[in-house]
Formats: structure tokens, C-alpha cells, sequence
């Protein structure tokens, strides 16, 4: 089965290389940005793709305490998605907060080759990202990549990768949530290249999150995506039979794209990344607190403190704490995560020529929607004019399906087509994230 993926993706690919389309369009790593690129291999176990890894590291941070990392999923056009994953402004908030780099990386996989040969990381992938974090440990400065706990997410294939990695290496991984993937526990006849996993005991100390459509087998049960369901119920079900730390956060409104996961997604990592991170780069995972936990019942709606559970706890869906549960009460309902914490102010604003250009930082809780320019306190416009995502809120950077940045990459500028002739202007930046609240 291997030789005939290997052939399949030579045919497919010949002289593949980064600067065939469409892995050719990216944007520029530099600081604090770093990339590293490896090219297929030919040997056996090892990873029949090509690779970039880019990196964010906070700048300022001394020495990190984390890696996260934000993996796409399966497919050509969800790989190359993953070329602008490391500079995802909301993202970054939660990196920066925890003092973690932010790393994305991008397979080369042809549209009709075996996604397996890279989403198990059994076939090569995991040697490929321990290698890139050494090599981008040395290009940034900051050695300690390689040694840092992880926190994972993916989507699809890339649920499929971070669940894998999860169950290789639990001792390395903060938290884990896998949107719409996750790796299979029983054979499947119908895609024989699946190999299966074994749960170790250690799992269970690491807190998962299964995150997928309500359209992916849970209320719709045909389609391309129907058996998501049955595969998360499946390891769901193993996992917290083992006392595992797992939950489950179904969004109602859509399929396999992410729509507005991460408004749940990041509280929930942001929780698990406070409680676990040591306090100083190169310490140990902390246990994961359970005494503040609640429970639901299995596509339930409703959260109550554990202690106060009625149904079969090793059933339930677990949830480190009462915020967090809120918020996927609220989730699980309409996606509507609520907050009241406004956005950080716009900064570094410099005019030159009419022409605006400026910094801005992302809301922790709700990223950035779009920016609102101000000339004498009066509104002249907004960037993006009109901003848009066909997937979720929108959002200022837009998104991909496997919910990274759209390439070319949003810029922050704004030109003003009608200054008044010979009066110094005075203008202001407005930062408005997804709930609409305006930055101070």
C-alpha cells in the first residue's frame, strides 16, 4: 500500500517544489516569523511530502513556555491554507498571553494523493515537526522549541494528526482539540491505509476537546461528512471510559467547514494553557485541576457542576470549569459566545501622504472584526470596507476553511481620498472585534 501511495504521488507531483502553484504564494517570514522548508523523501517511514513549518514567536519573550500549533486539514486547497496560520492575529493573542509561539504548518499534498502519508504521524510527519522545531529553535534564537510542552489543534485530517500525536506523546501535549478528525481507535475496512491506535493510560491526563459539525452525522446523517459523528462518539466514549479529561462541543450550525469554532475553541485552550503550562520555560506539565469541573450529558446542552451530575459521569462530557462550561452552553446553542472585554487600542498609527498605517493586536476572547478611521471625530471609513467571511463572524484578516487567514494576507491601511487642502488633519484608529465592542 505504501509503494503505491509513494508511485501515486511521483505521478502526481514530478518536479513538485515551493515554488510550484499553489505553494508558491506566501507570506514573508520575517521576524518574528521563521520558516523552515524540507523537501520529500524517498526513504521508507519518513515523510513522502514536502513541508514548510513558519512560526510566530511573541515578540519580547525571553524564552517560550509553549508551543501551539494550528494544523489544517486534508486536500490542496486546505494544505496551502495553512501557509498563513502562523499569522492569525486572534491566535496570536492567545500564543502571546501564555508566552507560546504560534507554528503552522503547510504540506505540499498533491489534491489526489493518500492524506494519510502526512495525518498520521506514524508515516513521517512527527519526525518532520520535531526536526522543524529544532531548526526553527536556531533560527529564532530560542532553542527551547524543541523541548516546550505542546497545545494542538486541528481540523479534518489535522483533528486526525493532533489526536495522533496526542496518543504518541501525551507526556509533550498541554491540551488537544480536534475539529471534525480524530484518530481511529477500530479498523475500517473501507480505507484500509487507516491504521489504527491503542490508548495508554497517560492519555487520560491530557484534556481533549472533540469539536465538529452538527451536519457531520450528529442531526444530518448522509453526506461526504456523515461518519465524523460515529468516529468521534467512538473515541470520545474510549477516552473517558479511561477517566479521560475529553469533551464534546458540537456546532449547530455547521458541516465540516470550522464556522465560528474558535470563540469557544480558544476560551477552552486558554483555560487548559493556564492551568497546566509551567510557570518557566523547560518545566513540567502541571496536572490538569479537576475539582472545579463540570459535566454534561453526551450532545446535551446543559453544563452542571460534576459533583452535581446525575447521569453516568465516565459518560459525560467533561469541562475544566464553570466559565468555560458557560461558554459552551452557549456554543453548543447558537455559536453566540458572548463577551464584554473590548478590544486593545489601535497603536503606532503614522500618516504619510494621506495614506494610514498602523498596529493593532487581537482580542483574546473575540479576534478582530474590522477597524473604524476617524478624521477630526468624524468616521471616514473602515478596513476592510466591508469585512467578510463566508464561514462565521467576520472577521478583519477573513477565512479559510480550515480557519486560517486569507492569502494575501489583510493589510493594516487606509488611504484618505478627500483631506481638506492645507488643514492638518487629525486622525484615530478604532479597533471593533466580532461582537462589535470598539477598543477604548
Amino acid at each position: 500500500m505504501r509503494s503505491l501511495a509513494l508511485l501515486s504521488f511521483f505521478v502526481l507531483t514530478a518536479s513538485l517544489s515551493a515554488q510550484q502553484p499553489p505553494y508558491d504564494v506566501f507570506p514573508a517570514a520575517d521576524p518574528p516569523y521563521y520558516r523552515v522548508r524540507y523537501e520529500a523523501s524517498t526513504q521508507p517511514g519518513e515523510l513522502i511530502f514536502p513541508v514548510n513549518y513558519t512560526v510566530w514567536v511573541p515578540p519580547g519573550v525571553k524564552s517560550v513556555r509553549g508551543v501551539i500549533v494550528h494544523q489544517h486539514g486534508c486536500g490542496e486547497g486546505s494544505c496551502k491554507s495553512g501557509l498563513t496560520g502562523a499569522y492569525d492575529l486572534h491566535w496570536q493573542a492567545l500564543a502571546r498571553k501564555h508566552e507560546c509561539a504560534l507554528l503552522a504548518p503547510s504540506y505540499e499534498q498533491p489534491e489526489k494523493a493518500d492524506c494519510q502519508m502526512w495525518c498520521d504521524p506514524r508515516n513521517g510527519s512527527d519526525a518532520a515537526f520535531q526536526k522543524a522545531l529544532s531548526d526553527l529553535g536556531a533560527k529564532s534564537g530560542h532553542p527551547e522549541l524543541a523541548k516546550v510542552p505542546w497545545a494542538l489543534w486541528g481540523h479534518s485530517g489535522g483533528g486526525h494528526w493532533a489526536g495522533g500525536m496526542t496518543l504518541l506523546h501525551p507526556e509533550r501535549v498541554a491540551a488537544a482539540c480536534l475539529r471534525s478528525g480524530v484518530p481511529m481507535l477500530e479498523a475500517n475496512p473501507a480505507r484500509p491505509t487507516i491504521k489504527i491506535y491503542t490508548l495508554s493510560e497517560a492519555v487520560a491526563g491530557v484534556p481533549i476537546m472533540c469539536n465538529l459539525g452538527t451536519k457531520e452525522g450528529v442531526t444530518v446523517k448522509e453526506g461526504r461528512f456523515a461518519g465524523a459523528w460515529a468516529s468521534n462518539e467512538t473515541f470520545f466514549t474510549a477516552v473517558r471510559a479511561k477517566g479521560g479529561l475529553i469533551g464534546v462541543s458540537v456546532d449547530p450550525l455547521t458541516t465540516h467547514e470550522c464556522g465560528n469554532q474558535r470563540y469557544f475553541t480558544i476560551r477552552w485552550l486558554d483555560a487548559c494553557l493556564t492551568a497546566r503550562l509551567p510557570e518557566k520555560s523547560g518545566g513540567a506539565l502541571k496536572p490538569m485541576p479537576t475539582k472545579n469541573a463540570w459535566l454534561a450529558a453526551l450532545l446535551g446542552t446543559e453544563a452542571v457542576p460534576a459533583a452535581k451530575f446525575a447521569g453516568e459521569k465516565d459518560k459525560a462530557v467533561w469541562l475544566p470549569n464553570e466559565a468555560v462550561a458557560k461558554a459552551w452552553e452557549v456554543y453548543v446553542k447558537d455559536t453566540a459566545v458572548p463577551d464584554t472585554t473590548p478590544p486593545p487600542a489601535p497603536t503606532g498609527l503614522q500618516v504619510k501622504d494621506n495614506v494610514l498605517t498602523w498596529k493593532a493586536k487581537a482580542d483574546l476572547e473575540s479576534g478582530l472584526a474590522h477597524f473604524i478611521i476617524e478624521r477630526d471625530g468624524k468616521e471616514i471609513g473602515t478596513v476592510p470596507e466591508q469585512p467578510k467571511n463566508p464561514f462565521g463572524r467576520p472577521v478583519f484578516q477573513g477565512l479559510q476553511y480550515s480557519d486560517t487567514p486569507t492569502n494575501p494576507l489583510v493589510e493594516m491601511i487606509f488611504t484618505d481620498k478627500a483631506p481638506e487642502a492645507g488643514k492638518k488633519h487629525t486622525y484615530r484608529v478604532i479597533a471593533v472585534n466580532t461582537v462589535g465592542l470598539k477598543s477604548e
